[in-house]
């Protein structure tokens, strides 16, 4: 019987097939125990007529395997195509991404020498979960979804890699100052959870200047737990500041299939030419063979890369006169990786993936959460209206009109903004209004309950007036707290 772990490799478009070729060599040399099922994914399968990117039949190799190493992939522009990425990420569930970063100062130049974070970014919701919809003839939106579960798992999956990994302080990026819905539950998880680690120092920063010191001061985080947007752009930014993004590696964790990539792109510009750096897929390669559980191999190889590092034999990408000994190609480099397979670094800090614990925790499938009670309060009413010089008050005159089931119209916000009642005539319109319907209580609050019936009522008297109207969105509390957003100025 075999001892190779099963794994399903992509090679990848443009440079793809290149650096991919480099990392299985080099784990190949270092003695990796891999059975590899290769799959078609990216622009040939696009162009092929498949707007997902990937056939069908690879999806049973990584339901069989568990376990994907992926080269970079192109997404053709236009037609409609959708990133293959966020489709592996959410079809899978692969909701945890891993973006370790570090700077390898002197030798790769960088104003920041003492870089040593991880980012852990939430990675199937949030403004990706790629809910889109032109309303109006002004007026586009997309859908941010902050979820329970998905906030719990991630929040939990860096406090679990933090403890797993030695590190001290773990930190929350949200703007809930802002979003105090979405992000606030994400904040609000954070601090919960958080509770269950009290060894872990905790801290939250707002995202603006949460990231603009992660940009000045990274040496002062170690790591840091983001929902999806804020992550991706965070670790590009932190990624950058070790010198080059190509240097960097992520892991995508599921609760059954893991996936192990680049943070860079394919770089088709200079496919073929036999000089791109493979290291950014090959340390995705090494937290693969953490994961499979093959340590001894991902310290020998992640050792040898860092000694070839060290010894200055870079690839043009990060080679510099002064810091930088030789410059090679692709195969050079892999070529002195291999060299130096069993040597370790000696100015660089080497790694011992032999301790206890140390690697990347498995996922964990999210706690029952405890149910509330809901009631319907309330609808939004959002309509694409544009006459009479877009006044609001001529608007809410002719919604007056179809107040029906004790549901009376309170406020009209434009792009989020009050405008009715008691609006400021300096306020920009579009002809995208939400208008609440509610039994009228104290302040914003609702004064009843209403049924679905009230609702679909108030619907046909819209329909009957000539209302366009575009979308709905129902008003509910929870164990008596709203459920809802206040419109800004309310």
């Amino acid at each position: 019987m075999s001892n190779r772990t099963p794994i399903t490799v992509a090679y990848g478009d443009g440079i793809g097939p290149e650096i991919m070729e480099a990392c299985l060599n080099i784990m190949e040399a270092a003695g990796a125990q891999l059975e590899i099922e290769e799959i078609e994914i990216g622009e040939k399968v696009y162009l092929s007529g498949n707007t997902s990117g990937i056939e069908p039949s690879a999806w049973d190799s990584l339901r069989r395997t568990g376990v994907f190493f992926k080269a970079p992939i192109t997404t053709p522009q236009g037609g409609g195509y959708k990133s293959i990425n966020v489709t592996m990420r959410k079809t899978l569930g692969l909701y945890a991404n891993v973006r370790p970063m570090m700077s390898y100062h002197p030798f790769v130049k960088t104003k920041h020498p003492k870089v040593d974070l991880v980012i852990v970014r939430e990675n199937e919701e949030d403004l990706y979960a790629g809910i889109e919809h032109r309303q109006t003839q002004e007026v586009y939106q997309t859908l941010k979804l902050i979820t329970h579960p998905g906030s719990e798992r991630i929040v939990r999956y860096a406090f679990e890699y933090a403890r797993r990994n030695n590190r001290k302080k773990v930190t929350c990026f949200t703007k809930d100052n802002i979003m105090k819905m979405t992000d606030g539950l994400f904040h609000k998880i954070f601090d919960q959870i958080g509770e269950e680690y009290p060894e872990i120092e905790k801290e939250h920063w707002i995202i603006d200047i949460g990231a603009a010191k992660a940009a000045t001061e990274p040496e002062a985080f170690d790591v840091i737990v983001m929902p999806n947007l804020y992550g991706d752009v965070v670790s590009d930014i932190t990624a950058q500041l070790t010198g080059s993004v190509g240097l960097a590696g992520s892991a995508n964790i599921g609760e059954k299939v893991a996936m192990f990539e680049a943070i860079h792109g394919s770089a088709p510009d200079i496919a073929g030419l036999g000089i791109a750096n493979p290291s950014g897929l090959l340390i995705g390669g090494v937290l693969m063979l953490m994961h499979i559980g093959q340590n001894d191999v991902a310290e020998k190889v992640r050792n040898a890369w860092l000694k070839t590092i060290e010894d200055g034999i870079h690839t043009g990408d990060i080679y510099k006169e002064g810091a930088s000994k030789k410059r090679v190609n692709t195969k050079g480099f892999t070529d002195a990786v291999i060299e130096r397979l069993g040597q370790r670094p000696v100015m660089l800090t080497p790694v011992n993936y032999s301790k206890t614990g140390t690697g990347i925790p498995q996922a964990e499938p999210p706690h029952i959460l405890h149910k509330h009670h809901k009631e319907l309060v309330g609808v939004d009413l959002f309509l694409d209206w544009d006459e009479d010089d877009r006044n609001p008050d001529v608007l809410a005159a002719e919604l007056q009109q179809i107040e029906t089931d004790g549901l009376k119209l309170v406020m009209i916000t434009n792009r989020g903004q009050k405008v009715w009642p008691q609006g400021a005539p300096e306020t920009f319109c579009t002809d995208h209004w939400r208008c609440r319907f509610q039994i009228p209580g104290e302040g914003p609050m609702p004064g009843g309950v209403i049924s679905h019936q009230a609702i679909v009522n108030l619907l046909q008297k819209a329909h009957d007036h000539g209302f366009d109207f575009i979308k709905m969105e129902n008003l509910y509390t929870f164990d008596g707290e709203l459920g809802f957003s206040l419109g800004q100025g309310q």
